[in-house]
């Protein structure tokens, strides 16, 4: 299942924000064009690499051709893992701050980012490749912009920032999206190079 270089894929996401970092992420060595597209997909529940298949199958099935969607989970060791994959709900009604008064009654509030993005080539038949990225961090009192999710809420280790407050170019060095970015260029550029087609 190679890649052939130039085709275009669609990034499923109608976030500018997150199609911007991905670009600055993969940079001009990515042998594929991202084309973002929002569609609705089914809010599926299960554990993480479940749910990115379920979602990847149902973008195929509307797209009709190369998809890469993307799932983001943030995880609280102290919850044993949740809100995880339903992160997106519970920043939705708590904020930031509701995030981090979560752990009130925890001495745990060491958490961490995990981010998974799914790739098909559009066969129904073809597996679908999972390539995943893990940071470590933990939830504190949210600080710096708001413009980007929980981001003010969690402190990768290693750093006395958090995420919003590091510069773009750091965080994007170190983020869970990053990391699995970096396996899925890898992927990417390893199997372009064989000439090999998508379809």
């Amino acid at each position: 299942m190679a890649v052939v270089a130039g085709r275009s894929i669609v990034f499923v996401t109608g976030n500018a924000k997150k199609l911007e970092e991905v670009v600055q992420i993969l940079g001009d060595k990515f042998p594929c064009k991202l084309v973002a597209k929002k569609i609705d997909l089914p809010e599926y529940q299960g554990e993480p690499d479940e749910i990115s298949i379920q979602k990847c199958k149902e973008a195929v099935r509307q797209i009709k051709g190369p998809v890469i969607v993307e799932d983001t989970c943030l995880c609280f060791n102290a919850l044993g893992g949740l809100p995880g994959p339903y992160i997106k709900w519970f920043l939705e009604k708590l904020k930031p701050e509701g995030l981090h008064r979560l752990l009130a009654g925890f001495e745990d509030k060491s958490a961490y980012a995990l981010c998974t993005f799914a790739f098909s080539t559009g066969h129904p038949e073809d597996p679908v490749l999972l390539f995943r990225g893990k940071t470590l961090g933990k939830i504190v009192d949210p600080r710096g912009p708001r413009d980007f999710g929980w981001d003010p809420c969690f402190q990768p280790d290693g750093y006395e920032q958090t995420y919003a407050e590091l510069p773009k170019q750091v965080k994007n060095t170190i983020s869970h999206r990053y990391r699995a970015l970096k396996e899925m260029s890898d992927y990417f550029t390893q199997n372009s190079s064989s000439g090999a087609s998508l379809s």
